[in-house]
């Protein structure tokens, strides 16, 4: 059950909702790769405190970011809050949040 209230037609969650949430890389369609702390909401998708990943800065692709967290030639751009359709997502990838905890 989350903690809401409604002001004006808009629904607004309680900020600490998404503080324990779990990290997930999210593949989007047109190539969008993104990662964040992630929810759902009905058909939304919703990722706080998110990053688009614009580098990998891997040698063995998402899967090392996912487990070991940012690499040295990473390359993130803070974006905020992002919100996608569940049907745009590609895919998503479980992180290790202990080595994700600067989110």
């Amino acid at each position: 059950m989350k903690n809401t209230i409604t002001i004006d037609g808009i629904e607004y969650i309680k900020a600490t909702e998404y503080t324990n949430s779990p990290i997930k890389i999210a593949i989007l369609q047109r190539g969008w790769v993104v990662i964040g702390r992630y929810q759902e909401e009905d058909d939304m998708c919703v990722l706080t405190d998110a990053y688009v990943i614009r580098s990998w800065g891997t040698t063995k692709g998402l899967g090392e970011l996912a487990l070991e967290g940012k690499q040295e030639n990473t390359k993130l751009d803070k974006t905020g809050t992002i919100r996608f359709h569940k049907l745009t997502s590609v895919g998503l990838i479980d992180c290790d949040t202990t080595k994700w905890n600067n989110l």
